[in-house]
């Protein structure tokens, strides 16, 4: 792990006038990405574990649990959002970290709040 991202992990990144943090990993709100969604303007990445998947999860989400998150699984698609999502908005943060640290350059947007503010923001789930 570079000193870059442990610090990172340690301080986290001040939000920014508009509250997302800066840089290339940003927090959104589930209706911005409810929207999204609904456009077809999301990737949507779930990172939490099989079990908590099968559970219930956002429609066309792509399964890559953090404790075998593998960047390469990821569909690279400019032309949409990059979402990740866990169960409370933690785990995504790590999974992000992998992201860019696999090379990836684009803008990562962590579900603010996870599956449970996706949940209550009244998001599609299926079973």
């Amino acid at each position: 792990m570079s000193l870059c991202t442990l610090f990172r992990r340690l301080v986290p990144a001040a939000p920014s006038a508009a509250g997302d943090a800066a840089g290339p990993i940003r927090q959104i709100d589930p209706a911005t990405v409810i929207g999204w969604q609904a456009k077809g303007e999301a990737v949507i990445v779930d990172v939490r574990e099989a079990h908590e998947h099968a559970a219930g999860h956002i429609p066309g989400a792509i399964l890559n649990p953090l404790s075998s998150f593998d960047p390469s699984r990821i569909p690279a698609d400019p032309a949409k959002h990059l979402v990740f999502h866990c169960q409370g908005g933690m785990r995504c943060g790590p999974a992000a970290e992998r992201m860019i640290a696999a090379g990836h350059t684009g803008t990562i947007n962590r579900l603010q709040g996870g599956f449970a503010a996706w949940v209550n923001a009244g998001g599609s789930v299926e079973r």
